[in-house]
């Protein structure tokens, strides 16, 4: 493990205080960034999020995709999560802060709001960020592929009407723009790269070509999580400072909404005996979210200076610290699921 790896966590606090510190200092900069976008997706953070997907796109072998059917538990898992368990358990976690516990501080119309923010996070599954995950619990990039193609192939169909469901409103427009752009920029353009980059690679005859070349661009992959982090809390910087204790009550239930998902999906993965490599990138496809998409979502709805729209940018500064500890506790458990899983073979 090289020293970007082993010090993650140190590396993500360090872009943190700094994305904070400069959006502090230097708010123009960031709001001139912030305004890079096309249908509410910031192009720049995009670039930093292809900078960390391409090298897992790179490693994936489409002759090794058919593999998948054996081992169809893991699919089985990643959907039951995200589409029966996650949107219902995030509206009861936000109902149970901001209608009990923080009732006395939040006021209905604002409560009503952050409880509906917190669902368009939980009926949104993570489409970018799931594959910098997976690839540092050394997940397989063939079945993460898979299980996040099929996650927006539902998503397209399951978005609306289940978010309109969940929140009691008819009139949901999903953002067509947003969601097609960000599977073409998070899924589509990375993964024609990595393939006509490992065509190229093994053409040249010399099979240590790929894994030469992997090797130099993974410390690029980390640093644009690095800069991705940085420029998020950057464009969230004032927000922050104007709003403290908004933020503070929106992140407990996210954090906890979070960690108990990831519970509930490593417990399925046990009971399922899934190796690590398939386990690890479905737990936590369950636990990250898609926030362009809820972004979105929220501004359209409720408007820009909506509380939805708070608790969704929350939701964006919570995910990543948050996620890095997962991945932590996913790569401790990794030989125990590997000898779980080898004692008794899940059935395909």
């Amino acid at each position: 493990m090289g020293i970007f790896e082993r010090f993650m966590s140190l590396w993500v606090a360090l872009a943190i205080l700094a994305g904070a510190v400069l959006g502090w200092l230097f708010p123009g900069a960031f709001t001139s960034i912030a305004q890079i976008e096309f249908a509410h997706v910031n192009l720049v953070i995009a670039v930093f999020i292809w900078l960390m997907i391409y090298p897992m796109m790179v490693q994936i072998d489409f002759s090794s995709l058919r593999q998948v059917s054996d081992q169809p538990k893991g699919l089985v898992l990643t959907l039951v999560v995200n589409w029966l368990i996650k949107p219902f358990t995030m509206l009861g976690m936000g109902w149970l802060f901001f209608r009990v516990i923080f009732a006395p501080w939040v006021d209905p119309a604002t409560a009503t709001e952050y409880i509906a923010g917190m669902v368009l996070l939980g009926v949104a599954p993570c489409t970018a960020m799931v594959f910098v995950w997976s690839q540092l619990t050394r997940g397989n990039p063939n079945y993460t592929l898979v299980q996040v193609s099929v996650n927006d192939v539902i998503m397209i169909v399951a978005f609306a009407p289940l978010a309109a469901f969940l929140l009691g409103v008819t009139d949901i427009q999903v953002p067509w723009p947003t969601l097609l752009l960000s599977v073409v920029l998070y899924v589509v353009l990375p993964l024609l790269a990595g393939v006509m980059t490992r065509h190229w690679l093994n053409r040249r005859g010399d099979a240590n070509h790929l894994a030469s070349f992997l090797a130099a661009i993974k410390p690029w992959s980390i640093l644009g999580l690095l800069a991705t982090v940085t420029l998020l809390f950057g464009l969230q910087a004032q927000t922050l400072l104007e709003q403290p204790l908004a933020i503070g009550m929106i992140a407990i239930p996210l954090t906890l909404q979070t960690y108990g998902i990831f519970i509930i999906a490593f417990i399925g993965a046990c009971w399922l005996r899934l190796p690590h490599a398939i386990a690890a990138p479905a737990c936590l496809i369950g636990s990250s979210n898609f926030f362009e998409l809820a972004v979105a979502v929220a501004i359209s709805l409720f408007g820009l200076h909506s509380g939805a729209a708070l608790a969704t940018v929350v939701g964006v500064l919570v995910e990543v610290p948050v996620m890095l500890s997962l991945v932590a506790i996913a790569n401790r458990t990794q030989p125990w699921m590997d000898r779980r899983a080898a004692a008794r073979p899940a059935a395909s």
